[in-house]
């Protein structure tokens, strides 16, 4: 098993008697959707983007200043933090908001998209998989009861159930044995659930065949969830069809819970998603291009790492008004990554960030 909580319950929290997530639709123009998500740590305006905090933190930045770049929900690797410090640990220290200190609301994956990369050395059936550590080699097991015990331990506002995530090009059995277990899978963790106060969203697979994605749709949204994502995108299957599948399935999620995007995108993808009905992202691509000298500005992206920026006195984005933008020059951050000085990741992740949230509250005013 991974490390975790052991025995029957973990320790209580000061939101224990709290109710789990709940949403509303505001409005909606055509397929799109503007919501509010009520979770126990606070309410969440949607369309969102949750940036990823692997490891219990955004990487560069404290928590209040990843609140200064307009996110309001986050996300933590499940897989990671069973790993280190250890699931037991952070439940006896007050759960993941404590531990963290991010006092807003937090969405943790199950774990079962880091342990089903690890392709040389995990095995999985229906049960469950088994896979070695990526940090000792140890042989470790994770179901779907080990996978939402372990969430309700770190005490996530919303957790998600254990799915098989198959790659891009995988061949249309493989698609199919992925939605089987996936299914196997949703129903056990719907039963191994204790939490009063967490979200349980279901996930539905089926690749980029459209006829697969329905059927499995039908299945998973027959299950009392309480949201549902669409996960196995952006694995390889290449950008025209994520979309083509994300703007044909999107709609037929069900319309009174919040609809999740896993592992998307650019702020094209965002936008093109929420005109598809999406409410809820999260993506690396922000904080790390950010460590790559990589900008996100209107029109695409600028490399800062480029000549042409070596004596450019403008701020990375006219008019944002995040620390990098309101502060520095292009001159000066292309500067710091020419030196090594770990100030230019930080500055360009506060921007990056900054300009998702900008992007989301623009999406959000246009429904």
């Amino acid at each position: 098993m991974l490390p975790t909580v052991h025995g029957d319950r973990q320790p209580e929290s000061r939101y224990a008697c709290q109710v789990r997530a709940s949403f509303t639709v505001l409005a909606t123009r055509g397929a799109a959707r503007r919501g509010r998500l009520q979770t126990p740590h606070g309410a969440v305006d949607t369309p969102a983007f949750m940036p990823v905090g692997t490891r219990a933190a955004v990487k560069g930045l404290r928590a209040e200043e990843v609140r200064a770049t307009g996110a309001r929900m986050i996300l933590a690797n499940t897989y990671h933090l069973a790993m280190r410090p250890g699931a037991e640990r952070v439940a006896r220290l007050g759960g993941l908001h404590r531990f963290s200190g991010w006092d807003g609301p937090i969405l943790t994956d199950s774990g079962g998209f880091q342990v089903l990369s690890l392709a040389e050395i995990r095995s999985i059936d229906d049960d469950g998989v088994s896979f070695r550590s990526h940090l000792d080699g140890a042989l470790l097991r994770l179901t779907p009861e080990e996978a939402v015990r372990i969430q309700e331990a770190l005490g996530a506002d919303v957790a998600m159930a254990l799915d098989e995530c198959p790659p891009g090009d995988a061949p249309r059995e493989a698609l199919e044995r992925a939605m089987r277990r996936t299914t196997l899978w949703a129903k056990r963790c719907l039963a191994a659930r204790t939490r009063a106060d967490q979200a349980l969203f279901g996930i539905v697979q089926g690749g980029a065949d459209l006829a697969l994605r329905r059927a499995h749709l039908d299945e998973i949204a027959a299950m009392p969830f309480d949201g549902f994502a669409l996960g196995g995108l952006a694995v390889g299957e290449g950008t025209q069809a994520m979309r083509e599948t994300v703007e044909a399935v999107a709609p037929m999620l069900p319309a009174d819970r919040p609809r999740y995007l896993m592992g998307v995108g650019t702020p094209d993808d965002l936008s093109a998603a929420v005109a598809a009905g999406i409410d809820l992202f999260d993506c690396v691509l922000p904080t790390r291009n950010a460590r790559n000298a990589q900008a996100f500005v209107p029109g695409g992206r600028l490399n800062l790492r480029g000549a042409r920026f070596a004596d450019d006195p403008d701020p990375v984005e006219e008019g944002c008004p995040c620390p990098c933008c309101t502060r520095y020059s292009r001159a000066y951050v292309r500067h710091l990554f020419g030196v090594k000085e770990m100030l230019g990741p930080i500055l360009l992740t506060h921007h990056n960030l900054t300009f998702y949230a900008r992007h989301m509250e623009k999406l959000r005013a246009a429904i």
